[in-house]
């Protein structure tokens, strides 16, 4: 076996090669490993290490959680692992990388048997593929002496950091053992990828080797792509059954990957922000899926594209947007203080809310009409609070410290002062007079509905 750990270079396999895995919650009362592989692989630790005090305090580690964000990569997995003291040690754990003549000979038996790769893709790794790996010379599953520490730390033997790791790690491979296939040297997608090659390639050589096939008639068929004609295929229209329904959108987004790792960050890049954006686009895109699977989505008009600054404020009123409140601001030209004002009229109605907050427009005048005839029969007696204009499509009542704005979307507005300035006050009403009501509270003497 061709000894990876040894090449620093990076052969075209191993680009895009490197998983991050986040920091995995403590696993208080319970076995690391489930599955024969993910055991597998803690015996060869077990059989490694000289000494069983480590062993015991490794485990202790990682039982607590003391195990950070593990990257896996081609002949390497590496994390930071933390004393019970805090002090933070990085930890490598090196495997011996197939050489290209053992991948050719354990691609070319994985065409043979597609169970395998299909197990694999279950997230199974049955016996059968380690024993046909062994018997064309391939040792999947490391073996005494196959897992080589290295250590901040500076021990010469495994020490309870790469113990640590080393259990985490089995609790990954439970999950996916094609994390034991990038180690060895591919990952998943260049693992299949190449499948896919020597798979179309062998069914290319078979049908040479076979020669044409008779055709109807009686005479041979020719070299070109084999297909069905347009008329059996019109025939068997009514033939063939409905689509299946889609399946049900999940209960939450999927969780990002942490960015959480040993590895700092390229100069400008801000982890945390990446993350909170990697999570928002999850919520998003959860959102749109959801919308696509409704029945009615057929007849409900697309949503217009935000922009740059409308899109600042909907990430600021984002669950946790708060902290990247002053960037924000910034990149949208705005102060703090109007992203604070343009997030509280997000949070009451969107873009449309945005938009009543920092534009102004001239009404329709049949708006406007039909507007204080509501508000007249509103009233009841006479009491209908006066309304001055405060610009255009605006309307405050003196006194009172309330206002109604009207959008363009046939919507009225409240909005309330609070020293200085006018802030949203609430949702919006096609009536304006509950709009108002809203705004200048029970006491207003508006007639209930």
């Amino acid at each position: 076996m061709t000894n990876g750990t040894e090449n620093s270079g990076m052969d075209d396999h191993e680009h895009d090669t490197v998983r991050t895995f986040a920091a995995l919650p403590p696993a208080p009362g319970r076995g690391f490993a489930g599955t024969w592989w993910g055991r597998a692989w803690l015996k060869a630790l077990e059989d490694t290490a000289l000494e069983a005090e480590q062993l015991r305090r490794g485990r202790k580690m990682a039982r607590e959680g003391a195990v950070g964000a593990v990257s896996v990569r081609p002949g390497r997995i590496t994390a930071v692992v933390r004393d019970p003291d805090g002090t933070a040690q990085r930890s490598d754990v090196l495997l011996q990388r197939l050489g290209e003549e053992e991948w050719d000979r354990f691609l070319d038996m994985a065409v043979d048997r597609a169970g395998h790769i299909a197990a694999l893709l279950d997230r199974e790794m049955p016996p059968h593929l380690v024993e046909d790996a062994a018997d064309v010379g391939i040792e999947l599953l490391p073996g005494i002496g196959d897992l080589e520490p290295e250590c901040a730390c500076e021990a010469w033997d495994h020490c309870p950091h790469s113990v640590a790791l080393c259990h985490q790690v089995a609790r990954l491979l439970d999950q996916d053992p094609f994390v034991l296939l990038l180690m060895r040297g591919r990952s998943e997608r260049a693992l299949l990828d190449e499948l896919q090659v020597r798979s179309v390639a062998r069914a290319a050589r078979t049908r040479r080797d076979d020669g044409p096939e008779p055709a109807e008639d009686g005479g041979a068929r020719g070299g070109g792509p084999d297909g069905v004609s347009a008329v059996a295929a019109f025939a068997a229209a009514g033939l063939v059954p409905p689509p299946p329904a889609p399946p049900a959108p999940p209960a939450g987004p999927g969780q990002p990957p942490s960015l959480d790792t040993e590895a700092a960050p390229p100069e400008g890049i801000d982890a945390g922000a990446l993350e909170f954006l990697a999570a928002d686009a999850a919520a998003r895109a959860l959102r749109l899926l959801t919308e696509a699977l409704a029945p009615d989505h057929h007849g409900t008009p697309p949503e217009e594209e935000l922009t740059a600054r409308q899109d600042g404020v909907r990430l600021a009123a984002a669950s946790g947007g708060e902290r990247f409140a002053a960037r924000l601001a910034s990149g949208t030209g705005r102060r703090r203080a109007e992203l604070d004002l343009a997030v509280r009229a997000w949070r009451y109605g969107g873009a449309a809310a945005l938009a009543v907050l920092e534009e102004e427009w001239v009404p329709e005048p049949e708006a406007l009409a039909r507007a204080g005839a509501a508000l007249d029969a509103a009233w009841e007696g006479g009491d209908r609070p006066v309304l001055r204009a405060a610009g255009r499509g605006r309307w405050t009542v003196p006194g009172a410290g309330a206002q109604l704005r009207y959008g363009r979307d046939g919507r009225w507005w409240p909005y309330r002062k609070e020293g200085a300035r006018w802030v949203p006050a609430g949702p919006a009403d096609h009536d304006p007079a509950a709009a108002l009501a809203d705004v200048l509270g029970p006491r207003s003497g508006a007639a209930g509905g």
